[in-house]
């Protein structure tokens, strides 16, 4: 029976579209004891953001809405994201998101990671299956010869049940991943939508969709020297 101590709280969010076939899960993770100063870190980062843009704390900041100007995330639009008359949501939400990343990459204690696998739209709920359950398995390789244990979180309300049984597939007496994910929803959870920063940029840079160039490399930029492999990882 494996002897150790619970040392990695790890928070995934799922990216990637049933359309282009591409799975992607970006995910960020610390230590139990690094809680406190990493979500410090965050609440210290939204209330700058409200001082200087007036976004709420309490306001989800979800990367698909706010990066490509589709989110109203400010309660008042700064002067400098005004011309004209026109209010410059894509502009203001590219500025938000590269401090929200900047954020990230200088936060103590903090590590990201990714993963993804380039499907097709048929086999898109087979692969999105499969790479969870081998993300799954990469934890537990670097692990298995560790005192480490891990605890897993999931954006979402638990429906998909192929999380689940991809944690209860692992043998009971022997697994460093302990419990089911603990689904928790990223409009109330500051820590998910880090994560959610972290897979949204995996996807950007793997997509290299034409219209978003101007975050291909935001992964590389900001979010590499957090991940211990530098690039998202294919499965």
């Amino acid at each position: 029976m494996p002897q150790g101590s619970l040392d990695r709280l790890i928070y995934i969010d799922d990216s990637g579209h049933s359309a282009s076939g591409l799975v992607v899960y970006g995910w960020v993770e610390f230590r139990p004891d690094q809680w406190h100063d990493v979500l410090g870190e965050w609440l210290a980062h939204r209330k700058r953001l409200w001082r200087l843009f007036r976004v709420p704390v309490p306001e989800e900041l979800h990367m698909t809405e706010y990066a490509l100007g589709r989110g109203r995330i400010s309660e008042s639009l700064p002067p400098e994201f005004v011309e004209d008359g026109r209010s410059l949501w894509k502009d203001f939400g590219r500025k938000v998101a590269i401090e929200s990343l900047e954020t990230l990459s200088s936060t103590a204690g903090l590590r990201v990671g990714s993963v993804y696998r380039q499907a097709t739209r048929e086999t898109w709920a087979t692969a999105r299956s499969d790479v969870y359950n081998r993300l799954i398995e990469r934890f537990e390789d670097e692990m298995r010869e560790s005192a480490s244990l891990a605890m897993i979180f999931m954006d979402g309300d638990g429906s998909d049940t192929s999380y689940r049984d991809a944690h209860r597939k692992l043998p009971r007496r022997t697994r460093r991943v302990i419990e089911d994910p603990i689904y928790t929803d990223s409009k109330s959870s500051q820590i998910m939508q880090m994560a959610d920063h972290v897979a949204w940029c995996a996807n950007a840079a793997i997509a290299q969709v034409p219209t978003h160039e101007f975050s291909h490399d935001w992964y590389e930029r900001y979010l590499a020297t957090r991940d211990p492999h530098r690039r998202p990882l294919e499965l």
